[in-house]
């Protein structure tokens, strides 16, 4: 029984010492992980199917639902945070915009003001957020990593850094200038899994899955 218990306790130590990041809504009771973005999110690009939350959804048990549009601002992701996100029992929402802000010219005063407004709408309702980074390295979107690793800091959300980075890079991961492949939508997928299982697994134990 002693050897039972000692083991138990180790597992506990291994899994929550992996979340390092104290995350609000830890203890989250939603049931499906939503994807919320843009044409990064929606799969530009490729087939049905070889997106990054069809790819996600195969690396966790938990139903991921994609609620990427294509050409989205996050203004206008704002605009149907009820109706996409909110309204379907969010255990995890992973936020996902900057591409069309950059390009359409929106101040980044204004994306950070909707990220925030998101974040917080989204913790309101019980759920985890991890904010996704689609910078690349180098000089792409560089203030758009900054903003969004201040903002997960402040928010208390999980924080996926620099995803596209080795994919926008090498044409055998993109499908366009700014789009991945399947294969560039895969290691999206992995890099996003990657920051996100600590909090999954930690949010498994709380609940005594």
């Amino acid at each position: 029984m002693k050897n039972k218990i000692c083991i138990l306790v180790v597992l506990l130590v291994t899994m929550f010492g992996c979340a390092k990041k104290e995350i609000k809504n830890i203890g989250s009771t939603g049931k499906n992980i939503i994807c919320f973005g843009d044409s990064l999110t929606f799969g530009y690009g490729v087939a049905p199917g070889e997106d990054y939350p069809t790819a996600l959804s195969k690396l966790t048990a938990i139903p991921v639902i994609n609620k990427g549009i294509d050409g989205d601002t996050s203004t206008d992701g704002l605009t149907r945070l009820d109706a996409d996100v909110l309204e379907n029992d969010p255990l995890l929402v992973i936020v996902e915009f900057a591409g069309n802000d950059f390009m359409k010219k929106v101040p980044i005063e204004t994306t950070e003001r909707n990220v925030k407004e998101m974040i917080d709408r989204i913790q309101s309702k019980g759920a985890m957020v991890a904010l996704v980074d689609i910078s690349a390295g180098g000089m792409f979107l560089t203030e758009y990593n900054r903003l969004f690793r201040r903002i997960a800091n402040e928010k208390s959300a999980i924080f996926a850094p620099r995803v596209l980075t080795k994919i926008l890079t090498n044409p055998g991961r993109k499908s366009d200038f700014l789009h991945p492949n399947a294969k560039g939508y895969e290691l999206f997928a992995q890099r996003v899994y990657k920051a996100i299982e600590p909090y999954l697994a930690k949010n498994a134990i709380l609940k005594g899955r």
